[in-house]
């Protein structure tokens, strides 16, 4: 159960929302950045909060997607759930056993 669109839309603005300096920045971009790049001014804002956004996940060391659901899910155990849900989709897509998946990514699970 990856992360959803609309779960990582949630994530990004609660994450500008923690962040009000970056909203700010991100509000004041120039528009001549966005035109020398051949983007839109909503394009180009959009881009650097992605870019912001996974910064922060490699600072955390997550994924992208584990901060999505870090910052969308109920509770810590919710979090948890999915997010070990989602490496197991991963373990399976990749054809490793789950024991060696864990131990490659540092999961702590008694499954």
């Amino acid at each position: 159960m990856a992360a959803t669109e609309q779960q990582h839309e949630r994530a990004l603005e609660k994450f500008l929302d923690e962040r009000p300096q970056l909203r700010l920045e991100l509000d004041n971009l120039n528009p001549l950045l966005a035109q020398a790049k051949g983007e839109t001014a909503a394009q180009y804002r959009a881009e650097r909060l992605h870019e912001a956004f996974e910064a922060e996940a490699e600072r955390q060391g997550l994924f992208a997607w584990e901060l999505t659901l870090q910052l969308t899910a109920a509770s810590a155990q919710e979090y948890q759930a999915q997010r070990l849900e989602v490496h197991k989709e991963v373990a399976e897509m990749a054809g490793m056993d789950w024991a060696e998946y864990c131990e490659l990514h540092g999961l702590k699970t008694e499954h």
